[in-house]
This record gives C-alpha cells, structure tokens and sequence, in this order.
C-alpha cells in the first residue's frame, strides 16, 4: 500500500494533466459513470513535448497494469466481506443517480400480475444485467475504501467499463422508462353468481340477485365493450336527440322532455372485477371486452377468448342475439358488406349516425319494428341533411306480419309522410357495387341504387355455447329450452331473447324484446338464490313511429290470424309522447309490469257506429284470435292499458262481442 502511495504521489501531476480527457470519456460513456469521477481533481495541465508524451504512455500503460492488479487482488480478498452488499444491490433495480424521480429499470415489462402483489426481481434482468451491477457495486464499494484505485481508474479512459459493459448496454440500462408498464386485468378465477351476457336480461338478474342477497357477488361477462344498456332508444328516442354530441354522450331526452342514458347505472355503479373476490358487502363486476367460447357444466366453470377460467355456482346465460343478413349480401363480397349495417349494438348506431351524414341516399331492407323505426328516424333526416331515404321489404306494407292488412297500409303511408319512399312486396335477387354505388337488384327487375345498406331482417338466438355445454336447443323457435322455472340445468338458467320458454297460455315461446328481457333476468335472478318460481309473465312490447305514433303490444300478434279491430278518434293525449309525460317514464314496460289489473271498469261510453271513423285510425284495440279466443292484443296510441290486456290473455275465455271488450281500455273516452 505504501509503495503504490509513493507512485501515485509521482503520477500525480500527470493523473490531473490527463483529467481532461477522462471528463469527456466519461461524458460519452454516460450518465451510470458520473458517480466515479473525482471531479476535484479535475484541471487543465500544461502541454508537453515529445519525449514528455513517450514518458506519459509508458507510466499510462504501468498505471492500467498496476491499477488492474491492485484491484484484482482487493476484490479477491473482500469478496466475502462485500458479498453480502452485492446481494442486496443485485436484488433491487438499478437506479439512475439524477435529480429526476428514481423509477424501476426493466428491460422487458413484467409478468400480469395483481397490483396490490410486490415486483419480484425479473430474473432475466438479473442474468442479463448482474454482471454490470455487481461491477457497478464493486467500484462503489473501492472509491469508499480505495482512493488511490479511482485515481487509477481516471488514467483509463473507463476502459474496465469498456471491457464489461458496452456503450448500448449501459444507455440501455439507464434509460428512464416512460411509466411502469400497465398490469393484466385479474379475473376472478371464482364467482358465485355468474352472468354470461351484458344486456337487459343480465342486469334484471344483477338487480333481483342483489335484491334478495344484499352480499352477493355477481360477475357479468359481456363481449361487448359497454356496460349493460337498453336498447330500444338506439332505433328510437337518440335519433330524434338535438344534441350533435349525442353520439359520445349517449343521452336523449324522452318523450316527456326528461333526460337520461342509455345505460342503466353509472359507472359508480359497479366494482372493479379484481376487487369482486375482497368486497366485503358483495358487488356487481363487470368484466367487459371477454367472450365465453366454452361451457363445463360437469366442472361449473367456463372459459373465455383468452383462456382464462372461471368457475361458479350459479350461472345465468343471457347471450341474446346476432342480427341476420340476407344471404345475397353475404355473397355479394367484401365491399358489399362494407357499405351494410347490420344494427344492434352501440357501435352500430354511432357508425351509421356517421355515415347517414356524408352520403346523399341510404336504403333500410326489413319491414319490421326495426327496418320501420329507422326509416322513420332517418326519413326526419332527409330534409336536412339532403338524404334519400329508402325502405323496401316484401310485405305489402310496414309490419305487414304484425299488423291486419288495412292498418299495415295506413302505416306505410305514415313511413311516407315521414320522408321515406317505401318499396312494397320488394325481394332482394342480387346487390354489387359498382362505381362507388351499390345496385341492389330485385327478383321482379327493379332495380334500386343506393350509398349504403341497413339489413334489418330479425335476429338469430345466440346459442354458441349449447354444444360445449351440452343443453337443447328448440328446433322450431330457437334458443335455450328451459323449463318454467327457466332453468336449462339444475345451477343454470338462460333468459331474454336466447331463451325459448314455455307459455302456460300461449305454449312454446321466444320472445325478442325488452320487457320480457326485463321480467325473465328479473325471474331468473330470483330463482337463482332459490325463489323457484314458474314464469307466468305476458311480457309486452312496443314500437314507436316518432312521437306521434306508437303502439304497445301482448301475446302473440300474427298477421295470419283473425284479427278483430275496435277504433276511435285520437285526441292530442293519445301520443307516445303524451303517454310517457303522464307515465314520467320513456320506457313504458318499466312502469306497467308492476301493475295488476283485478277488475277493470268498463266505459260508459256508447261505442261509435264502425262506418263513422272509416280509415281513420287514431286509436284502437285489435285482438288476435285463436280458436275465437284471444291470444293477443294490440293497443294503436292507447297506453298504460297494459295490465288490462294481460289479464284478458291470461282468462282466456271466448267473447261474444269484443266491441264490449274494449270498452274496457276506455278508448271512446275524451
């Protein structure tokens, strides 16, 4: 020690002399190398000559090999005594000596894991990168204890850094990462009640699990990227929304002037999924984004698109339904398909709200409660935004297989004066594109050109998953076969529209709307925490035509049958807009299927002659007969009568005379 003291004491003029180029060799090297230069020594020496520069490299190259030994034999002889600091370095990340905030190095993000769970030590950083930490601890540890080899080190142009860390190496592993990398989602690997499908019935089920188990832990998983959310106001009340960021808010105000959101509940609403297992008091998760594309029923658990497993006690599977296409379309090819909608979702109503703006003719194909609403909503368009507007469907008229003949003819003119031009009896032989243009051909010739198409031909049960799980599917009407309990197996239960139930009236039935999702999630939630209760409910629907039109309908309502239709004389009350200001709500099924109707009461108003009111149509009842009982009811702009119609249905008993019927909904009165 002594002797390499002396030398460094003859050096020592030199070692500063040569300061100014281990400044900037360190400077290059990085920023990791600026904690090992003894910056007081750095100064500016004077200039020497030749035979001064052949003495300087001579006592350079002796000071390296000296320098290398001394530090060789130290490390070897400490290495027990430091053993137990480089440990502790090389089992946390390096961080960079900055006056910026110390954040971890990675070189690859780490594993999914829960953020409430500790980083371990990646061990590829380790295998990657201990060599130059523990190097690193090595110098640190010397220029404590050492000075004379940091001065050692000055003379080398950090050449002991060259040797074991390269100039990339090292940039790379003192580079700030620009934020921790994000962790996985942790799904629950078990739920109690599990609910596969985020529409109306799956949230009805929440809110009834909920309601008779205040603890319950309820997981939805749902394919789409929303929360639960109604869907009638997609065809209906946000089309008719001043609002031109209608399409983010998703907001619109309701017949009666309120404002609301689609969705049912707010975000606040519900739990992270990860915190679903931990919550104390229970919670509704909701995982969305994740499809089920596999059932256990043997092992209760499921497995999404990700491979990730779920397992359960109880499941409610309430899938709902794609919508269909025409075939020719399909095979019309790609660009075809690219100027179709198929509408149903969110993204559907947001896409073709965009594009109703930026073409100047659209055509609605499907006759239906869908293609018409549309075509109405569209048609209001049609002025203001210079939009053709056009709805063909091979009916004679509007729901021709709904309504009788002569009020499928009075709608259609409707559609009309809404700004439409209907295509009656309209069957779609083929469609291309061709110049920027979709021709759509029909079977009798006409031909039909058009910037896009809204395919609104009905809806396919999804039933995915009926053959991993090994559950019936009905033949006739599709969906689950369930029981009237709607159980499909002894811990799971299927409801809305991927649900075909048996109607202790009506006999086997798949219904496709928003009531009956309502009441079924709403009855199977209940039988889920052992209510065991049969499903007896004559879910209703309803279509509105704007505001000045709509109808609300029960049972089965098939064109086919006998109808028999009692009218009179609207007033400017008998409006969907009028109704819902009366009611305080915009989703009617939501305030009727409380109700109860006992006894109705019959008016006291004598019933007009049939010839008084011809082709008017203001207001009405129609009833659907089957074997000279009625099996359905149809309410033309007569609202909140619901509960009246149902108990009729579920009597089920012949009527001589139905105009005495229908005084009972008070139709005559002002």
């Amino acid at each position: 020690m002594l002797k390499c003291r002396t030398v460094w004491k003859k050096l020592a003029p030199l070692a500063r002399a040569s300061s100014t180029v281990c400044r900037q060799n360190v400077r290059r090297t990085g920023n990791v190398t600026l904690t090992c230069v003894p910056v007081a020594h750095m100064s500016t020496g004077p200039a020497g000559g030749g035979r001064e520069n052949q003495l300087y490299v001579l006592l350079v190259g002796a000071a390296c090999v000296g320098g290398a030994i001394y530090t060789y034999r130290t490390v070897k002889g400490d290495n027990q005594r430091y053993q137990d600091r480089i440990d502790e370095i090389s089992s946390r990340p390096y961080k960079r000596a900055t006056e910026e905030p110390a954040t971890p190095i990675q070189s690859e993000p780490p594993a999914a894991e829960s953020p409430a769970e500790p980083t371990e030590p990646q061990p590829e950083v380790v295998a990657e990168s201990g060599k130059t930490v523990v190097h690193l601890s090595w110098v640190l540890m010397i220029i404590q204890d050492h000075a004379l080899t940091v001065s050692l080190f000055c003379f080398l142009p950090f050449s002991f850094f060259s040797l074991s860390l390269s100039r990339a190496r090292c940039r790379s592993l003192m580079q700030t990462p620009g934020g921790p990398a994000p962790a996985s989602l942790k799904v629950p690997s078990h739920t109690p009640y599990l609910l596969i499908g985020g529409g109306t019935a799956s949230f009805a089920a929440a809110r009834s699990i909920r309601a008779r188990d205040p603890g319950a832990k309820v997981l939805i998983v749902t394919d789409e990227p929303d929360p639960p959310y109604m869907r009638p106001p997609l065809s209906k009340e946000l089309w008719f929304s001043n609002d031109p960021s209608v399409t983010e808010t998703l907001r619109f105000k309701q017949w009666n002037g309120k404002e609301r959101s689609i969705y049912f509940q707010p975000p606040s609403f519900y739990i992270n999924a990860e915190e679903l297992d931990g919550a104390e008091n229970g919670g509704v998760a909701v995982l969305t984004g994740k499809k089920v594309v596999h059932m256990d029923v043997r092992g209760n658990k499921i497995k999404l698109d990700d491979d990730t497993e779920i397992s359960y006690d109880k499941c409610l599977i309430a899938t709902g339904g794609v919508p269909r296409n025409l075939q020719v379309i399909e095979r019309a090819g790609e660009e075809v398909m690219k100027k179709t909608t198929l509408f149903r979702k969110i993204e559907d109503f947001k896409s073709l709200d965009k594009v109703s703006r930026n073409i100047k003719s659209i055509t609605i194909i499907g006759g239906g409660f869908l293609g018409s609403e549309l075509a109405c909503a569209l048609g209001r368009r049609s002025t203001e935004y210079d939009l053709e507007v056009v709805q063909m469907f091979p009916e004679k008229g509007n729901m021709g297989k709904v309504l009788p003949e002569y009020l499928s003819n009075w709608t259609t003119e409707k559609v009309k004066s809404e700004g439409v031009k209907v295509i009656s009896e309209a069957l779609v032989k083929s469609v291309v594109c061709k110049d920027d243009k979709l021709e759509i051909k029909l079977k009798d010739g006409r031909l039909v050109k058009t910037d896009h198409i809204v395919a609104a031909v009905g809806l396919e049960p999804n039933v995915d998953l009926a053959k991993s799980a090994g559950l019936e599917v009905d033949s006739d009407f599709g969906g689950f076969r369930v029981n009237a309990e709607l159980q499909a197996r002894s811990n799971i239960w299927v409801a809305g529209d991927a649900a075909c139930f048996y109607d202790i009236r009506l006999g086997r039935r798949r219904v496709e709307h928003h009531d009956h999702a309502v009441v079924s999630g709403r009855l199977a939630g209940e039988n889920m925490t052992g209510a065991n209760k049969p499903y007896w409910h004559q879910s209703m629907f309803w279509s509105d035509l704007g505001p000045d039109v709509g109808y609300e309908a029960i049972g089965i309502v098939d064109s086919s049958l006998p109808t028999v239709g009692v009218f009179a004389k609207a007033t400017a009350k008998d409006t969907p807009k009028a109704a819902t200001e009366k009611s305080g709500t915009g989703i009617r099924s939501e305030s009727e299927t409380e109700d109860t109707a006992i006894s109705p009461v019959a008016s006291l108003t004598p019933a007009p002659n049939v010839g008084q009111h011809k082709d008017e149509y203001g207001k009405g009842v129609i009833f659907y007969l089957r074997d000279k009982v009625v099996v359905g009811i149809i309410l033309w702009n007569v609202f909140n009568r619901m509960p009246i119609a149902r108990k009729i249905i579920k009597d089920g008993e012949e009527h001589a005379d139905l105009n005495e019927v229908a005084k009972l909904f008070n139709i005559h009165d002002d």
